[in-house]
């Protein structure tokens, strides 16, 4: 399979998730795709991150270590590949932007590749994996990751492919932070063992984590019921 196979492939993978003649739909991404709603499952993350940390060094160490997978998956991505590939979105595409179904007007910036969604949530979520170590927590951020990458395939501003080499780059980003996370924690750390089936192995209550799982399945509803009377 050649590069322009694949560049085709692309393409027509775009096409099959882009828009739909649903208003219902088209309410439910615009929700889905605002931060604003995503920010009580933030907030219930950092409960878990505040109440299982003994010392405010750590959970300032996890935070930073958040914003830090941000500005590795995100913020480079915007400031230099994006520009430095220069390759455009679907939505600004001059051979396939008559193609593309534009919801509310929303073109997003001239270039996607690679998706700055698809990285740093997914960096978080890999993050969080190696940090607290609870499958059901794991499962659920994967799931927030996903939901957004496909509201940015719905939208039509990031091709399959810019969403695929987001999610590596954040799988890549989060772990590399963690790495380093765990160098520094090293020095912070009592050296406690959690052998209970109440914490994970690295030392989280998993009635905690409960909660933004609960918080997850929340703003999903909410965003479902929601969709239909606006």
């Amino acid at each position: 399979m050649d590069w322009q196979t694949l560049i085709d492939l692309d393409k027509q993978l775009l096409l099959w998730f882009n828009g739909s003649s649903s208003l219902y739909l088209d309410a439910l991404v615009r929700i889905l795709t605002n931060g604003i709603t995503w920010i009580p499952f933030y907030l219930t993350l950092f409960f878990v991150v505040m109440k299982n940390n003994e010392s405010v060094q750590k959970i300032l160490l996890v935070l930073a270590s958040a914003g830090l997978c941000v500005v590795l998956a995100g913020t480079i991505d915007d400031t230099i590949v994006k520009p430095t590939v220069a390759r455009w979105r679907p939505t600004h595409d001059p051979q396939i932007g008559l193609l593309v179904d534009i919801v509310d007007g929303y073109r997003g910036g001239n270039y996607g590749f690679f998706s700055a969604h698809a990285s740093n949530t997914f960096s978080i979520a890999i993050f969080f994996w190696w940090l607290v170590r609870s499958r059901l927590l794991t499962c659920a951020m994967v799931i927030w990751s996903f939901v957004n990458c496909w509201t940015r395939l719905y939208l039509g501003v990031h091709y399959p492919g810019d969403i695929l080499v987001g999610l590596c780059w954040g799988a890549f980003a989060g772990s590399v932070v963690y790495w380093v996370y765990q160098r520094i924690v090293r020095r912070l750390s009592t050296g406690m063992n959690f052998t209970s089936t109440h914490y994970t192995k690295t030392g989280y209550l998993r009635s905690d984590i409960d909660i933004p799982v609960s918080m997850l399945v929340f703003t999903l509803l909410y965003a479902l019921l929601r969709a239909a009377f606006v």
